[in-house]
């Protein structure tokens, strides 16, 4: 993967293996999650965020990548296993690795909303 154009899957359908060209799906996690995302995309918003938060580095978001469920931009949230669709106005820019970046704000937005569903299961389950 490392010798694609960034844009691969944006200029190819990205069923590279014959795996995924059979199920036909890619299957992301069969590249290397280490690679820290390029930091001179940042977004202000994250840029802020890891201020805040006193953090260098967003290695907990590395493997956060925009996606798509049922032809729409979306990012996949594990705290509630699904996807969380991007609204259809937003322009997203053609290039993989920004899109990764708005993904990774959009993610951490939406788990800080009140209409995230962790929010209704903490008001339900808390003990406090």
């Amino acid at each position: 993967m490392s010798d694609k154009d960034i844009d691969h899957f944006i200029n190819t359908d990205g069923l590279d293996s014959e795996r995924e060209k059979t199920i036909g799906q890619h299957i992301g996690y069969r590249y290397d999650v280490n690679l820290v995302p390029d930091y001179e995309r940042i977004t202000p918003f994250l840029k802020k965020y890891m201020e805040t938060m006193g953090w260098d580095d967003l290695n907990w978001l590395e493997d956060v990548h925009m996606g798509y469920e049922e032809n729409r931009a979306a990012v996949f949230d594990r705290n509630i296993n699904g996807w969380v669709t991007v609204p259809e106005e937003m322009k997203l820019p053609d290039n993989q690795q920004d899109r990764d970046m708005i993904a990774r704000e959009l993610l951490i937005k939406f788990q800080m909303s009140p209409n995230h569903p962790m929010v209704e299961l903490n008001k339900a389950y808390a003990k406090f």
